[in-house]
């Protein structure tokens, strides 16, 4: 086995990302309560109480709501960086300093035979990074929450074997719906989230031969569908000549366990 993850729940609700090797058993984020976060482990047929830790993207309520109560009932460390920890800190309550870790940006942590990356994003919070995780040869990058992708970022991340990437909105159901005009600069804007069609065009610019496998993640309940996510990010990977398997996750049930082979 190299890498195996599952998208646990992908969405403005709530978001957790699984992945693990030989050695490891890795959570990103708990958006989702407890009760929730545990419930979707068990449909992929894995036992919390397993996991090496869970590591944090940024201190958003659809990334950390369930945190708290998830790290003290398994006993779990937590990683992230310093800002983000002062900024959650009144919404995950009591946290023994022995599950409290730093994982700072632009770093690498070795987790047993894993490699994780962090990398800083374009997002409305205080410090927010995703990560790519490395092991036998293998890499797998998660993206999502930015307003653009940078030349930075795609650097990171390129040649990826899978790729959970951000295909928030699109423009349009989001320019013609209900959100006020605040909110719909805010999620348009650079420290927003990326739209289908953007999503399409950073993928062109950073997958390569070895990449298998693309979750489109993050979609916006009112401003996106997942046929029309898929077909969007497709119809600019062909015009640029690419045909690769995309597939949706959800808010509410794990995509199956994949083994990046």
């Amino acid at each position: 086995m190299t890498l195996r993850f599952s998208v646990l729940a992908s969405g403005s609700t709530g978001n957790a990302f699984y992945i693990e090797s030989e050695q490891e058993k890795v959570l990103v984020d708990a958006g989702l309560s407890g009760k929730k976060l545990t419930n979707l482990f068990s449909k992929i047929n894995i036992d919390p109480a397993e996991l090496s830790g869970i590591l944090v993207t940024h201190e958003h309520s659809d990334h950390i709501k369930g945190l708290g109560i998830f790290a003290r009932k398994y006993n779990l460390p937590i990683y992230a960086n310093e800002k983000t920890w002062k900024a959650m800190d009144k919404s995950i309550g009591k946290i023994s300093t022995d599950q409290k870790f730093l994982f700072n940006m632009e770093e690498v942590k070795t987790f047993g035979d894993m490699d994780v990356e962090s990398f800083g994003v374009s997002h409305d919070a205080i410090e927010p990074m995703f990560y790519t995780f490395r092991h036998g040869g293998k890499k797998v990058a998660l993206v999502t929450d930015l307003g653009y992708v940078s030349e930075r970022i795609k650097k990171t991340v390129e040649d990826a074997d899978a790729y959970i990437f951000e295909a928030n909105h699109d423009v349009e159901m989001l320019r013609m719906g209900r959100y006020p005009w605040s909110v719909k600069r805010r999620i348009l804007g650079d420290s927003g989230h990326v739209s289908n069609e953007d999503s399409g065009l950073a993928l062109a610019d950073i997958i390569s031969n070895k990449t298998k496998r693309i979750y489109l993640a993050h979609l916006s309940l009112d401003n996106n569908m997942k046929d029309l996510a898929r077909m969007s990010v497709d119809n600019v990977l062909r015009e640029r000549g690419i045909e690769i398997e995309l597939h949706d996750t959800d808010p509410e049930e794990p995509t199956p366990l994949y083994e990046v082979g």
